[in-house]
């Protein structure tokens, strides 16, 4: 189940490889490069979003064989397109990697610890994109094009087909609310808009790393090894995460890493050297992937019959979606310092709901079929 999720996630770390060769090629522009990529994850987290909100989770082999079929045969499709047609391809795209992300968010948030597997999974998929990206560049996409990278990644989705007939057929239903809905109560909705918002922050402000850097005066390579060493301790703080899931309150882990992640984008808006804008980019990194996972007991608490925890991904890739758009309109031509402002606005944003919600007596549960 681990690895249809990661399966359904792998085109976030491949966008920039995939898309950018089409626009070298002619094939797509640099807006419609932009609106391809933005379109592919809105109709992603609204799949996963959705997904998790009406599908039950019975015939998960099905599910999990159909939608990686399907995946792949867009994949495929897509060298034979141009234009804006490519944003629609990719949006159609969007939708079974969606439902191949909610497959494993489905057995995580039934899990004794979902911040544990939560880091897991954010770990694996950093990973996987990683050496997936580097694998196309380094061997498929120079002697192929755009063209066989997609195939490449196809080719991936079948044998995702194949490990989708191996997951469980069935999972356990999630308690109801005491209106018996199978949607969460305002407390989750609350939580969801509180991971919402980080992802907003994190994609809104990561995403202008090479403007700011450029207009910190450095050379185009500091941004190639900052985009490097973040990955590298993006693996770090998921791997941290996991090994300390459960043992450290989720609040105090999440307020104090959100006052770190502040001090970083303040060192990031005061345009820094080169050396130091390379060591705040490993913070960056690090803190983004160590706090993700424990947004899940968070969620959980706010929402103990976990169905806010199954909504959880949907949210976060809408946010990494919507934090660009918001973040473009606070920055100009000469400075991009307007996106740190931005960020920072929806990361105080996201700890406060937090704080909140920690104030707050969880509802009680009722069992499904209960009185």
């Amino acid at each position: 189940m681990m690895f249809v999720g990661v399966a359904g996630i792998m085109i976030a770390g491949l966008q920039p490889l995939l898309l950018g060769t089409m626009t070298q090629e002619g094939r797509i522009t640099a807006n419609q490069l932009g609106q391809a990529a933005t379109a592919e994850l809105l109709a992603m987290g609204a799949a996963a979003f959705l997904a998790g909100a009406v599908l039950k989770p019975e015939r998960m082999k099905v599910i999990g064989l159909v939608m990686a079929l399907l995946l792949a045969g867009l994949d495929a499709a897509t060298p034979l397109f141009a234009g804006d047609t490519i944003t629609l391809v990719r949006a159609v795209a969007g939708l079974p990697s969606g439902v191949l992300m909610w497959v494993a968010l489905a057995m995580i948030a039934r899990t004794p610890r979902p911040e544990r597997w939560s880091g897991i999974y954010l770990t694996v998929q950093t990973l996987a994109q990683f050496l997936m990206a580097t694998l196309m560049a380094a061997t498929v996409v120079p002697v192929y094009g755009s063209g066989g990278g997609w195939i490449a990644l196809a080719a991936f989705c079948v044998v995702t087909a194949a490990f989708a007939l191996f997951v469980p057929d069935r999972l356990q239903p999630l308690a109801r609310t005491e209106g018996h809905s199978s949607l969460p109560g305002a407390r989750g909705w609350i939580a969801l808009l509180s991971a919402f918002l980080f992802s907003a922050f994190t994609i809104g402000v990561w995403v202008y790393a090479e403007p700011l850097s450029r207009q910190s005066g450095h050379a185009p390579e500091v941004t190639g090894a900052a985009v490097s060493i973040s990955l590298a301790c993006q693996v770090a703080g998921g791997a941290a995460a996991t090994l300390l899931a459960g043992r450290i309150n989720w609040l105090w882990t999440v307020v104090v890493s959100s006052v770190l992640a502040m001090g970083v984008v303040y060192g990031f808006y005061t345009l820094p050297s080169p050396e130091m804008f390379l060591v705040l980019s490993g913070a960056f990194g690090f803190l983004w992937l160590f706090v993700l996972p424990f947004l899940v007991p968070m969620i959980i608490e706010a929402d103990p019959t976990r169905r806010a925890a199954v909504l959880v991904g949907g949210a976060q890739v809408l946010g990494a979606s919507f934090g660009p758009f918001f973040a473009s309109l606070l920055v100009t031509e000469t400075d991009s310092r307007g996106a740190l402002t931005f960020g920072g606005a929806c990361l105080i944003g996201s700890v406060l709901l937090a704080f909140a919600l920690y104030q707050i007596r969880p509802r009680k549960v009722v069992t499904e079929g209960a009185p």
